[in-house]
């Protein structure tokens, strides 16, 4: 059995469907699942990762983990007691979504060494900028047609969280996945302007970009993000390092496919700005 913490999530739907699909056992763990929000016959259990002992029932009979925090956890959970509770449960495999900022000492490394240093078998997976992340701008458009973003001209290789769901999957169900670390991005670099555009496409109609100061963009983004994470994510918007501009191959290395672009994830999603 698969337990998949997060699993209302970006990345934890879509996860959740592919390993039923693949035949597994799963159980669904978020803070406020109901079975609405799982495959029909997937177990689901509300537990915090902020308080680790909730997740006891969860993991009863699991020998894998999709480890996937929240900004609240970073802000008031321990990693250390998290992971004791998984070890003592028995669970064999973790799999843990961290960030590419660790790999470029932008964010700290403290659930990376947890884990790392927890005796069990480990895949850390480090994504890059999310290409969901532009639902922010999703009232605006609809309103307006209009997006308003920092650094509009600096492109980053961002990633389609399906794509990083379908390389969590492998990690959890496959052997040969232990011990690696795959650094997860786009096919190419893109632009907030150009994502504009891309949506734009989607939408049929044009949609115009407004770029915003960074103290404008830091005042909207500490409502919703903790201060330091809120400051290495404008420094890697708006001064992103060759590393962090640097399109990986991990995901065609571990699905056999490439990376999906962010013109298909608008297509795919353009509900949402309509």
């Amino acid at each position: 059995m698969i337990v998949v913490t997060g699993a209302t999530g970006n990345i934890g739907r879509t996860l959740v469907r592919a390993l039923v699909a693949g035949g597994e056992q799963v159980t669904a763990v978020s803070r406020r699942i109901s079975a609405a929000d799982v495959p029909a016959g997937v177990r689901h259990v509300r537990a915090d990762l902020v308080e680790p002992e909730s997740l006891k029932p969860a993991l009863d009979g699991a020998e894998a983990l999709f480890l996937l925090t929240s900004a609240e956890f970073l802000a008031n959970g321990n990693i250390e007691d998290v992971v004791t509770v998984v070890r003592a449960v028995g669970v064999r495999r973790v799999v843990l979504l961290s960030s590419q900022g660790v790999g470029t000492r932008r964010h700290p490394s403290d659930l990376e060494d947890a884990v790392k240093q927890s005796g069990l078998e480990w895949t850390v997976l480090r994504p890059g900028n999310f290409d969901s992340n532009t639902l922010h701008w999703a009232d605006s458009v609809r309103a307006q047609r209009v997006v308003t973003a920092p650094f509009g001209a600096v492109a980053l290789p961002a990633v389609d969280p399906d794509d990083i769901a379908e390389v969590a999957a492998v990690a959890l169900r496959e052997p040969g996945h232990g011990g690696a670390v795959y650094t997860l991005t786009g096919p190419e670099p893109i632009s907030p302007r150009q994502q504009a555009a891309a949506i734009g496409d989607a939408l049929g109609e044009p949609v115009r970009f407004v770029e915003q100061s960074r103290e404008e963009a830091r005042a909207q983004m500490v409502q919703y993000m903790p201060e330091p994470v809120v400051e290495a994510t404008l420094g890697i918007l708006g001064t992103p390092s060759s590393d962090e501009q640097r399109v990986s191959p991990d995901v065609e290395r571990v699905l056999g496919r490439p990376a999906g672009t962010f013109a298909e994830w608008a297509a795919r999603n353009v509900a949402a700005f309509k």
